[in-house]
């Protein structure tokens, strides 16, 4: 599978030259033109000197389906060879766009959202029903070689599925899902990422708690993982990706960006689903109410930083259609630049030689 994307021109201005196109087609209408005159002025002189009735029924033969036919014929060389001039033309521009390639993903993180916020209706039946019932569709369209875990948020975060290819175990683990107090946005983030690259020189302990790790852990090889940790370019890491859905309201816990900033000096990027309307809707439980609404701008700025992807859903439909989206984007890798002017040359090339070749077939010559 192929994904072509951000489709540009280098040289533009190249395109001035696709006016020798137009000028050739009116070039060819003359000829025929011409061609047609010199035809009816024999055709009439061998009329009028024969005035036999076999020629005139000739003539109205003419106009039968036959002749039409051979006509529209007489047209394709032309018009081929025109098509690929144009194309040859267009490559001059130099067209080129990022091109996905397929991928293997390896694993993926589910970080979802638990907070009493997910209790809110104004997705139907509630933002947590909803959001289990997509995640199932997710995880049933991910192929069978692709480990999924599962983080819940709430006001600390845990791995309540590590990484596995059994998709029973995962489903259950996002039926058990009960909302709770507080949203620890951040802390979950990173305890997906950690979980996710257990060798990545991340001190999880340190950025939620800010105690390090080397209090607590005398395994050398750790500390020297995160002693040695070197950044790598924000989405370069094409095997795994965190899915992170939420309204996006986080009030406990270190700063969501900060722990997007991790993921980007890791590679690896974040898809971040925001679930709720930005109006919101007054959530009440245990005599007090609140207002919840979507935070997008947290959740968009995730997404950017870590070159990953924002989806928004409204409703419980638009949420299963964007985890079928999400499907398709993790199966594609890191997008390249490509100079598609080959490409444009070739196929050029190919419909000037076929119009050559038809005309040598129909009409014994080369155009």
């Amino acid at each position: 599978m192929l994904d072509i994307r951000e489709p540009v021109l280098l040289w533009p201005l190249m395109l001035w030259l696709m006016l020798i196109v137009p000028v050739l087609v009116v070039l060819y209408w003359r000829m025929l033109a011409r061609q047609k005159r010199d035809a009816l002025r024999y055709a009439s002189l061998g009329l009028f000197e024969t005035g036999s009735a076999a020629a005139v029924a000739g003539v109205a033969a003419q106009k039968n389906w036959r002749h039409m036919l051979k006509r529209s014929r007489a047209h394709a060389p032309a018009m081929l060879l025109l098509l690929g001039i144009a194309c040859m033309i267009f490559a001059i521009s130099r067209p080129q766009a990022i091109i996905m390639l397929p991928t293997r993903m390896d694993a993926v993180m589910l970080a979802m959202d638990v907070s009493g916020s997910m209790k809110a209706t104004d997705v139907k039946p509630n933002r947590l029903v909803a959001a289990q019932e997509a995640a199932r569709i997710f995880v049933a369209d991910q192929p069978t070689q692709v480990r999924i875990g599962v983080v819940e948020i709430a006001a600390t975060a845990s791995v309540v599925q590590s990484p596995t290819e059994k998709r029973e175990d995962v489903v259950k683990a996002i039926d058990r899902f009960q909302t709770r107090q507080g949203t620890a946005l951040g802390s979950g983030l990173a305890i997906a990422l950690a979980t996710l690259l257990p060798e990545g020189g991340l001190d999880v302990e340190k950025f939620i708690s800010g105690t390090s790790a080397d209090r607590w852990t005398r395994d050398p090889a750790r500390l020297a993982e995160i002693a040695n940790f070197k950044p790598v370019p924000a989405g370069s890491n094409s095997t795994t990706a965190i899915v992170l859905l939420s309204d996006g309201e986080s009030n406990t816990g270190p700063e969501l960006l900060d722990a997007a900033k991790l993921a980007a000096e890791r590679g690896v990027r974040v898809y971040t689903v925001g679930i709720g309307t930005t109006t919101g809707t007054t959530l009440t439980a245990d005599g007090w109410s609140m207002r919840v609404r979507l935070d997008e701008a947290s959740l968009k700025k995730v997404a950017d930083t870590t070159h990953g992807e924002y989806f928004k859903a409204g409703n419980a439909a638009e949420l299963k259609k964007i985890y079928k989206q999400l499907s398709a984007r993790l199966a594609l890798g890191k997008g390249r630049a490509t100079e598609l002017s080959g490409v444009f040359v070739a196929i050029g090339a190919l419909l000037v030689m076929l119009a050559g070749l038809l005309s040598m077939l129909w009409f014994n010559r080369i155009l």
